[in-house]
């Protein structure tokens, strides 16, 4: 017997992060038993409110990640359940990954590694990063992050948010379609769910146009990625950075063979700092629940 609260692991995490959850608590992966009290979720866990009613007896989610679009928070409330998640801490990363795919499209970073990597040297040229119109939807946290190092880039920076933000100087526009139509790069940063579910689809690509590039560090959800596959392979569309997919860790064929496409294994947030500081928050949150504390990051 122990005295150590039952937790789910529900998402793959760093050893160090769990021999720190396993001095606090007994750790089940693979299955939340009945008496489950806590769960260590990610960004792109679902917790549905059958699951939530199958656990009786939990009370909080701790989400290693700013996502929750797969948690049904209407359920959770309904029942008490504390929900957090670790923002701020992953602003920077996710923020510095966005630009790194800009630049790694626009430059063809990754086709010319390849290239010299197989002897070759002689590489089509590649498209000017500077001077070009970004566009960015979604104005959040890491949106902003985004658009302050976007900004020494471009010749206009322009965005699209559920309203216009009075704090900031950039161009807002009033939904994605004008934005695409307006930028020569489109940076997703907007959070998944049903509002945003491939919102990036046809008539968004044929408006962001021929010389336009997608780079997308939000959710994988937010893009129809068959209308992406046929955009880019007609040349509708110049080029693709991504680091989130529809149904990761899948990553159509199509995509992988395609030069004027940079892939990343959804690793926005994953620099050894930014994760050590996630681990922090998710540790504090369930330290503080458990103790009757206030929580330090609070979602529900």
């Amino acid at each position: 017997m122990t005295d150590r609260p039952p937790l789910f692991v529900m998402t793959p995490l760093a050893s160090e992060m769990i021999e720190q959850l396993e001095q606090r608590f007994t750790v089940h992966r693979g299955g939340g038993p009945e008496d489950t009290r806590a769960i260590v979720a990610g960004g792109a866990s679902v917790i549905d409110a059958a699951m939530i009613e199958a656990l009786p007896q939990l009370e909080i989610i701790a989400i290693n990640g700013v996502g929750y679009d797969g948690i049904d928070l209407e359920a959770a409330r309904a029942r008490g359940i504390r929900v957090t998640t670790t923002p701020d801490v992953l602003t920077d990363d996710v923020a510095d990954q966005a630009i790194a795919l800009m630049l790694a499209v626009q430059r063809r970073i990754a086709a010319n590694d390849r290239m010299v990597r197989d002897g070759g040297w002689m590489v089509p040229p590649g498209r000017q990063a500077s001077g070009r119109r970004i566009g960015i939807f979604g104005l959040g946290r890491i949106g902003r992050a985004i658009a302050r190092r976007a900004e020494p880039f471009a010749a206009e920076l322009l965005y699209t948010a559920r309203h216009a933000k009075p704090d900031v100087a950039w161009r807002f526009l009033p939904d994605i379609r004008a934005l695409a139509a307006a930028s020569d790069v489109l940076i997703l940063s907007a959070p998944g769910g049903e509002e945003t579910q491939h919102i990036v689809g046809v008539e968004v690509l044929a408006e962001l146009g021929r010389d336009g590039v997608l780079v997308n560090v939000a959710r994988g959800s937010l893009v129809d990625e068959a209308a992406l596959i046929t955009a880019l392979a007609e040349g509708q569309i110049a080029g693709a950075g991504l680091d989130v997919f529809e149904n990761e860790p899948d990553v159509p064929r199509a995509l992988r063979h395609m030069d004027h496409v940079v892939l990343a294994p959804h690793q926005g947030s994953a620099t050894v700092a930014g994760r050590a500081a996630m681990a922090a928050l998710v540790l504090a949150n369930l330290d503080a629940h458990f103790a009757g504390k206030p929580l330090p990051t609070p979602l529900a």
